[in-house]
């Protein structure tokens, strides 16, 4: 089974999960962002792309096609790791990770103030 590490302040958490949601809401658009991952064997592959409006530097992608509230579409982008930064203003860097039904705070597990956090497939 694939499994994702996800690494910062000196620890790391590892989840038995072959697929996860990331999601965000926008600190000045207050718009919800949301990108569905694989885990891959030496990558995570980014599935696909959703965001509720455009704004501030939230614009949905050339080709996206509304489906429900939000807009849609398919980058099919593999990257080696993805690091995401932990403001510590609220709603900055507030990033939940959904996975297997059950969502919660990106880096449960991990120090409060571990920043940045780093995301990628366990070898």
């Amino acid at each position: 089974m694939s499994a994702l590490c996800i690494a910062g302040g000196g620890q790391v958490v590892k989840l038995a999960i072959a697929g996860f949601m990331l999601a965000w809401s926008h600190t000045v658009e207050h718009t919800r962002w949301e990108e569905d991952w694989q885990v891959r064997p030496g990558a995570l592959h980014l599935e696909a792309a959703r965001v509720e409006g455009s704004g501030a530097g939230m614009d949905p992608a050339p080709g996206a096609k509304k489906v429900g509230a939000m807009w849609e579409w398919h980058p099919r982008l593999d990257l080696p790791e993805v690091l995401l930064r932990r403001g510590q203003a609220a709603g900055i860097g507030q990033w939940q990770l959904c996975a297997d039904g059950h969502c919660g705070p990106l880096g449960a597990g991990l120090p409060p103030d571990a920043d940045p956090v780093r995301l990628y497939p366990c070898n």
